[in-house]
């Protein structure tokens, strides 16, 4: 049976192949891993928010495209739609000939795609939750106070819906992190992709994925760190008042 211990020993005390080149590998996969998933969260949230509140309209013809949007990037897999739009692209024709080409060439550009898309559907679901969870006293008051349909969606309603949402986006953004590991499959060299390459190049397969999944959940401890931040400075109103 392996010894377990010595390997997680080696990794503590660094008898790793950790040499300037390995380093600089682990370097660009950090850095390649966290533009993806901070910036295909940052434009989905940007999508997500006008598509929860067409979401949660009472217009078929409005809310009805947006359902059929978020059921189908949550019902398939987030490797399937990276996959259909890496290697799909390629199958329109004149693609190769666009301006769009320089874009898709490029690994980064549909994996964030892929990733945005996917982070939207569950986001928009989130925010239309949280909207729909609105206290209704809140809706009339905002109504007493004469606000018409758009303010108090811009005043009432979204700050509080973002505050309700908060516990819930906060595990979404731990699964983008994790979800970003698939980005390697086309041949992207983030952090999962560093540690295939080390593998390789030296046939170690325990000591560069040890090391990977250790920067992973350093950034899970970080992510968690900052929305327990956010929750405790945006849902303080809710705790117990002491006199």
């Amino acid at each position: 049976m392996p010894d377990i211990s010595a390997w997680f020993n080696d990794l503590l005390s660094g008898n790793l192949i950790f040499t300037p080149t390995t380093m600089g590998y682990y370097w660009t996969g950090l850095v390649t891993t966290t533009q993806l998933v901070f910036l295909s969260l940052v434009i989905g949230l940007v999508l997500a928010v006008p598509l929860a509140i067409m979401r949660s309209s009472r217009r078929k013809w409005i809310s009805l495209p947006v359902y059929v949007y978020t059921y189908v990037f949550r019902g398939t897999p987030l490797l399937v739609q990276l996959y259909i739009i890496y290697y799909g692209v390629v199958f329109f024709d004149g693609i190769q000939q666009s301006f769009l080409w320089p874009i898709f060439r490029e690994a980064f550009y549909p994996a964030l795609i892929a990733f945005t898309l996917n982070t939207a559907a569950y986001t928009t679901e989130i925010f239309r939750g949280a909207i729909k969870s609105t206290p209704k006293g809140e809706i009339e008051a905002a109504r007493a106070y004469g606000m018409s349909q758009s303010l108090m969606m811009r005043r009432i309603i979204i700050p509080s819906a973002f505050r309700r949402a908060l516990p819930a986006y906060g595990n979404e953004v731990i699964f983008m992190l994790h979800a970003s590991a698939i980005a390697s499959v086309v041949t992207l060299m983030d952090l999962t992709g560093a540690a295939r390459y080390v593998y390789s190049r030296f046939y170690t397969p325990f000591e560069p994925f040890l090391f990977v999944a250790l920067i992973y959940l350093c950034l899970t401890f970080a992510i968690l760190f900052f929305f327990r931040f956010l929750e405790k400075k945006l849902l303080a109103h809710l705790k117990p008042q002491t006199l």
